[in-house]
């Protein structure tokens, strides 16, 4: 059964992220991942989602676990989930510096913030708290909060660990898991290639298969961010994000 959410993330388009909405739209996508906008901006991009018929089924927001009024900062952001009906809140965090207790009790302040708005943090694959499946697992066990979740990333799987498999990784962790980040990548640790979905490594018929059997039913987004040092093009942009989508469309995706 296809996801009921796949969505594309507009950053995926940079440099020429003008373009994004119109060129999602025309694909036949209904759904982007956009930044949190501020309240000056939220009202534009309200105008613009609904003009091209688009929904923000998840918004990057800010989730430093470093600050103490973390929950404050979270709580500062709900007003724009609220405008535009948006349930996941993707972040990307880092302990750092940070105790892991404390990093780990600021998550679960915030976990409550954003549930009093419906809304569920969802954390990217990245260092030092989701960097693979079991460093994800210790996060998620120690937060322990049903509204702070993983952001599963097919591709950071193999660019921030060595002899790892997007497959065998989100099949430990997908009882935490409530997006995912659709992105391909040539396998290498450290490698910044990422092309078209079906070009790279990652088997997303066997992806699919693990979500599906979960009863996963959040945003699968696609996420386009190239290679290292090349000079981008609009054309190569958009064809790259077509031919994905028609990747997509070829698993029955969409």
């Amino acid at each position: 059964m296809a996801s009921s959410i796949i969505a594309c993330r507009v950053s995926s388009y940079s440099p020429f992220d003008s373009i994004a909405f119109e060129h999602v739209a025309e694909l036949g996508l209904k759904h982007v991942e956009i930044f949190v906008p501020g309240s000056e901006a939220l009202t534009e991009t309200k105008t613009q989602l609904d003009r091209y018929g688009l929904s923000a089924s998840s918004m990057h927001g800010e989730c430093d676990v470093s600050r103490p009024d973390l929950a404050s900062a979270i709580r500062s952001q709900m007003p724009a989930f609220a405008a535009l009906g948006t349930k996941y809140m993707f972040v990307s965090v880092k302990a750092g510096d940070t105790p892991l207790d404390t990093a780990q009790a600021r998550l679960r302040e915030a976990g409550d913030v954003v549930a009093e708005h419906g809304v569920t943090i969802v954390m990217e694959t990245h260092p030092d708290l989701m960097t693979n499946a079991d460093v994800a697992l210790r996060t998620m066990r120690a937060v322990d909060h049903p509204h702070v979740c993983i952001n599963f990333d097919t591709a950071n799987i193999y660019f921030y660990n060595q002899g790892a498999d997007a497959v065998a990784e989100l099949r430990k962790c997908i009882e935490y898991v409530a997006a995912v980040h659709l992105k391909d990548t040539d396998g290498g640790f450290k490698s910044w290639a990422f092309p078209a979905l079906g070009r790279g490594v990652v088997d997303f018929r066997e992806v699919f298969a693990v979500l599906d059997q979960s009863g996963f039913s959040g945003p699968c987004t696609l996420e386009i961010e190239g290679f290292d040092r090349e000079t981008r093009t609009e054309r190569m942009v958009c064809d790259r994000i077509a031919e994905s989508v028609g990747y997509l469309r070829g698993l029955g995706r969409l």
